[in-house]
């Protein structure tokens, strides 16, 4: 089943996160795994793009947003997850939370390659779509450029590289989920 929340699910890294109580367009859509109970279950986000002249292709800060939502404590003191959310009819919580250090940069030679970027721990929950925003970065490949502001929401982003005189660019973003 998918639910159909019109709320921006955002989730932000490193323990500074805010809440977001404003509609937004593009939620993320989570699918029920109630039938398979409580059990853990890993999902990596596997990002693919065909990448021009850049390298090192990363959510930039801590505070990055994967759009699941912000960090919240999860009930009986059992630490806390990015995402949580409570049945209404059996007021079970099932959570999502982002596994900081499974954070991995996009590079050069992973071009067009699907290559996992994050894992997710969930319970009750599962992620079927993500939708890339701003917050992203990368490097010039050959310069060592610094590109701090990346938004992929358009799927492609270009930009020029003054140091070697030539085009930069990410295209084609697509994604998908893996069972870890």
């Amino acid at each position: 089943m998918l639910l159909k929340h019109a709320a921006m699910l955002s989730v932000a890294g490193g323990g500074r996160s805010r809440q977001t109580a404003a509609p937004v367009a593009h939620a993320l859509p989570v699918e029920r795994a109630s039938e398979r109970g409580f059990k853990m279950v890993k999902f990596g986000l596997q990002f693919k793009a065909a990448l021009e002249n850049v390298t090192n292709v990363r959510p930039l800060g801590e505070d990055f947003r994967w759009f699941l939502k912000e960090s919240t404590p999860l009930k009986g003191g059992r630490g806390a997850a990015s995402m949580v959310q409570k049945c209404k009819l059996c007021s079970r919580e099932n959570s999502i939370d982002i596994l900081g250090d499974t954070i991995m940069s996009y590079n050069a030679e992973d071009s067009e390659r699907f290559k996992t970027m994050v894992q997710f721990e969930c319970r009750g929950l599962q992620p079927v779509d993500f939708q890339p925003q701003a917050g992203f970065a990368a490097e010039g490949a050959e310069s060592g450029t610094k590109f701090p502001e990346i938004n992929l929401q358009e799927k492609d982003w270009t930009d020029y590289d003054e140091k070697v005189s030539e085009s930069v660019g990410i295209y084609e973003v697509t994604h998908q989920f893996i069972k870890c």
